[in-house]
């Protein structure tokens, strides 16, 4: 079975990419159509049951930015779990706060550079 944008989330994914927070926004201005260092991400794409905010698939990168709502011990546990799970698939991830985008945009950017393999 494919692992890779399962058919049951499509509308999902649809939703969330019409709904981008303020930050993923900005950020996606920086990724989008390989305007960082020529790599092409996706945004809102699925790994089994999760929805990545930002996915480069020849190098299996992911990109997740968290908002106030990840601010909880349970929220907190839920990443690590998921984050455990996406390196168990051979997915690094990559977490920003979304103030980061922000305050510091050119840092995340090339905190995510730094992380290409090639």
């Amino acid at each position: 079975m494919a692992i890779h944008n399962r058919r049951y989330l499509t509308e999902h994914r649809r939703e969330l990419r019409s709904s981008l927070t303020p930050a993923e926004a900005e950020l996606w201005k920086h990724l989008k159509s390989g305007n960082l260092n020529g790599k092409k991400f996706r945004r809102q794409h699925s790994v089994e049951n999760y929805i990545l905010d930002f996915y480069y698939p020849s190098e299996q990168l992911a990109v997740e930015l968290d908002g106030q709502v990840h601010n909880s011990i349970v929220a907190e546990h839920a990443d690590r779990e998921r984050d455990r799970h996406l390196s168990n698939l051979n997915i690094r991830v990559l977490r920003f706060e979304n103030r980061d985008v922000f305050e510091n945009l050119e840092a995340v950017l090339q905190e995510i550079s730094s992380n290409f393999k090639r």
